[in-house]
């Protein structure tokens, strides 16, 4: 039985020492086919958005650029009326120019130049792509970057989408939408030329440069990149000629963002509520008898609603007497329209008027303007 054993364990060796040389042979052929097999690839940076088509993208952003026709006024000449007085002849002229819509509530972003005139009695007329035209009234504006807002008071309005320059490189694809001429909305094509050039001397800003065609009128226009969002603020053109150079430059759209925020954000805490209406006399018992029949009819009698303004938006009419404003009765014409002003431009509130032998109750969204009352 001793020898058995013996015997055995001699000839195992080489059985187990077969074995173990088998496994490892097999672990090699396994991880030779392995290393045959590709390794998956991961991307090095995340995909990116697919671009749209050019028509795709203009398609998208066109409804949110708007023409700006602005009287501004200049001095022509000046006469030498005596020793210490002079006489300024001034000129009216219509500036042209382009918007961009950033906000459903009504504001729009355009160049200061665009804009800005001798008196703010002039009118700025906003015509929308679909045909619709309103005045605009200036609510706030910055002189370092060219920039002002203005503000419509008008529904459906289409806000343009944001982008971000700074993912854009020299040579990509932008187009320049825009009034040039006053000849309507036109579009062109060009490419990225620089994204940190200073336009002006003495400027903080830098401006993106374009070859985009920036020809008169195209101030203020949107400068989109292919998925259409906005990239930039159309501004100026560089040229010795006065003619395209293909040099234009643009506002980046994160200064213009920064630059949005504030100025509205300014024009809301300064400037009082607006409604919207041109109004008459206040009712007394002789005249509530003379337009109603009846002796107790008290408020502001309507004569006119501005087009576009708060007031024609809630629904009121001319004809409407203004009973109440929230939960103040009207006295005078002063009492309500204090009552107004204390609210700010955005703020609802809740206008009674009598109509047709009953009152009506209309919320009232206040927008910007200068309060009229005729007196009797």
């Amino acid at each position: 039985m001793n020898h058995f054993n013996r015997l055995l364990q001699f000839a195992g060796w080489p059985v187990i020492t077969g074995i173990l040389i088998a496994v490892v042979l097999l672990q090699y052929q396994q991880l030779e086919r392995l290393s045959d097999d590709p390794l998956p690839q991961i991307p090095a940076t995340p995909a990116t958005t697919q671009n749209l088509p050019f028509s795709e993208a203009i398609r998208k952003a066109a409804p949110s650029v708007v023409s700006i026709v602005a009287s501004t006024l200049n001095v022509e000449s000046i006469e030498q009326a005596t020793d210490d007085s002079a006489i300024l002849r001034l000129g009216e002229r219509a500036s042209l120019g382009s918007g961009v819509i950033v906000s459903e509530h009504g504001f729009i972003l355009t160049n200061l130049h665009v804009v800005d005139s001798l008196f703010d009695a002039f009118d700025t007329i906003v015509t929308l792509n679909d045909g619709r035209s309103i005045p605009g009234t200036v609510v706030g504006w910055d002189e370092e970057t060219d920039l002002a807002i203005l503000h419509v008071n008008m529904d459906d309005l289409t806000p343009i989408d944001f982008g971000n320059e700074r993912n854009m490189q020299v040579g990509d694809v932008v187009f320049a939408i825009g009034y040039p001429r006053n000849i309507g909305q036109s579009v062109s094509q060009g490419i990225i030329s620089s994204l940190s050039r200073i336009h002006n001397p003495g400027a903080n800003s830098p401006v993106l440069q374009t070859d985009a065609a920036i020809n008169p009128g195209n101030s203020g226009g949107a400068l989109i990149d292919r998925n259409g969002n906005l990239v930039g603020i159309n501004s100026s053109i560089f040229s010795e000629s006065g003619n395209f150079e293909g040099i234009g430059f643009a506002t980046p759209v994160s200064t213009a963002t920064r630059v949005i925020e504030q100025l509205i954000a300014e024009a809301i805490e300064s400037k009082p509520g607006y409604l919207g209406v041109i109004t008459g006399e206040v009712l007394n018992e002789e005249t509530s008898m003379l337009f109603f029949g009846v002796p107790d009819i008290k408020g502001m009698l309507v004569e006119n609603v501005i087009h576009g303004g708060p007031a024609e938006r809630a629904g009121v009419k001319p004809g409407d007497v203004i009973t109440r404003v929230e939960d103040t009765p009207v006295v005078n014409e002063e009492n309500i329209i204090l009552e107004i002003q204390n609210n700010r431009p955005g703020d609802q509130i809740l206008i009674q008027v009598y109509r047709n032998g009953r009152t009506i109750t209309l919320p009232t969204i206040l927008g910007f303007g200068q309060a009229i009352v005729f007196e009797p």
